[in-house]
């Protein structure tokens, strides 16, 4: 993309004289490094941040979801979970409420004090309480530590998209979303066999086999976050710091980049007045409600998918556990396939339309027909679709968004969303329904056709101004060449 020329006059841009910035012109710090150094310096980027960040969001959705997985292995009997009192739901529900209302102040931590440390203390944090999840001796105790645990994993998806969109340039950044998902979705999957080998603990030291489902988990993921400590980085423009990483002449190459690209890299001073206007966006809100949508098909697959595969489609226990990986392993091809051809293309919206319009014919053969192969065909569509879509409207988002303040809100407004779509998904799947839970299912065919329509609508929107900008009218984002990505 060519340099671009700022309007200074956008508050989401930095006061250049209070700022360092490199004395010379973007190109030529961009071409001081042969191609092939490029390649490696962003090979490296790569292996320490995405595939960090990546191990660390698998950890984070097995925490998340195993709730479907110790279900099958016997707790909602032994926690007296049932239709009277919908225990489950419930214990799924409430984790649901605290992480939506602590995204949007979570976000502005980690941008004060730095991904490094704040990232790695809450995954240390929320590791002991999934230990603790393993000694509750009821459900209400299970679902007030599922309150504490939305609290504590607040931040880490938003800051984990929002570090990402710092380091990566506007069409390289869908296929390191795609690899940062991918590797959650497999574990979602894999997560499943882990279940099943760490059922076989029953009985030792006296805990069942749901208990060792928890307390295994806790203790990896109290590991991967001290590993995290050392392994990760903070912002490009502070990598020189961050054990040193990259030696001063490589993050400078990096924030050129993403300078010549869309020039946000650097912040003003935090204003919660300012910091706050940014809900004033309309568009912040259409992506946060794309991503509620979204997330009501992933979560409903999360946590009912083992049940329904047991309870419904006649699986035995074993089966059910093991069943579960397949499709999983699936969206994670599809998912990065998808991203490498939208980078090169510079599409978003049409791949989101796509994937929902999958996940409704997906949603429709598992819902509505009786043979189990069908079914089972229907269920590899619908994770496929409703994984697939993550990483594209994140990226999306992403591309159509200026400023790191505003990047910091809106991956909060995104992610909290997509928490309330947690809410929905757990909420519409009820115990009276089973084994079929057809009302959820026409619920979450629903939310792809919703998608479908605002997708539709965006793009034209977007088209307009991009049109209007190139005849000169009004500036996109505050700075002049920008134009959406739709």
């Amino acid at each position: 993309m060519a340099t671009v020329t700022t309007n200074k006059t956008s508050a989401d841009l930095p006061r250049h004289d209070d700022l360092e910035k490199p004395n010379v012109h973007h190109d030529e710090i961009i071409n001081s490094m042969s191609a092939s150094e490029q390649k490696r310096l962003i090979r490296r980027i790569d292996a320490r941040l995405v595939i960090t960040l990546g191990c660390l969001y698998c950890i984070s959705l097995l925490d998340r979801t195993n709730m479907g997985a110790a279900s099958v292995a016997g707790m909602q009997k032994d926690l007296n979970m049932n239709a009277a009192n919908n225990g489950y739901s419930i214990t799924s529900l409430v984790f649901f409420i605290t992480y939506t209302i602590f995204q949007i102040p979570a976000t502005a931590i980690i941008r004060k004090i730095g991904p490094r440390i704040f990232i790695s203390t809450i995954v240390l944090l929320w590791g002991a309480v999934m230990i603790a999840f393993g000694f509750a001796p009821t459900w209400p105790v299970m679902a007030g530590l599922r309150v504490i645990l939305g609290a504590l994993e607040a931040g880490f998806y938003p800051g984990c998209i929002f570090l990402l969109s710092t380091w990566y340039p506007r069409y390289e950044l869908q296929k390191r979303n795609a690899v940062f998902y991918l590797i959650g979705s497999m574990a979602s999957g894999l997560g499943g066999i882990l279940a099943y080998g760490l059922m076989q603990m029953d009985g030792i030291s006296g805990r069942t086999g749901w208990e060792w489902i928890f307390i295994i988990e806790g203790i990896l993921t109290c590991v991967l976050a001290c590993t995290s400590c050392i392994l990760l980085v903070d912002f490009p423009e502070k990598s020189p710091q961050s054990w040193n990483f990259l030696n001063k002449s490589e993050a400078d190459f990096i924030v050129a980049r993403l300078e010549a690209d869309r020039s946000d890299v650097y912040s003003e001073p935090f204003s919660l007045k300012s910091y706050l206007s940014n809900a004033a966006d309309s568009k912040v809100w259409a992506y946060s409600l794309l991503y509620l949508l979204t997330t009501a098909n992933t979560y409903s697959i999360a946590f009912f998918l083992p049940i329904i595969l047991q309870e419904s489609m006649g699986f035995s226990v074993a089966k059910a556990q093991c069943l579960v990986a397949p499709p999983y392993a699936a969206a994670a091809v599809v998912m990065f396939v998808q991203a490498v051809f939208a980078d090169k293309w510079k599409i978003r919206g049409p791949v989101v339309a796509f994937n929902a319009a999958m996940g409704l014919v997906g949603l429709a053969l598992m819902g509505y027909l009786e043979s189990p192969a069908p079914r089972y065909f229907g269920i590899f569509l619908a994770t496929i679709a409703g994984n697939a879509n993550c990483p594209a409207l994140v990226s999306w988002q992403s591309n159509n968004i200026r400023g790191q303040w505003k990047r910091a809100f809106t991956s909060a407004t995104l992610i909290g969303g997509g928490s309330i779509g947690g809410i929905f998904g757990t909420t519409v799947f009820r115990a009276q329904d089973a084994p079929n839970y057809r009302p959820g299912l026409l619920a979450t065919m629903l939310a792809n056709a919703a998608i479908i329509l605002i997708v539709a609508a965006m793009s034209f929107k977007f088209s307009r101004a991009n049109k209007r900008a190139e005849g000169g009218g009004k500036i996109i984002e505050g700075l002049s060449g920008f134009r959406y990505t739709l």
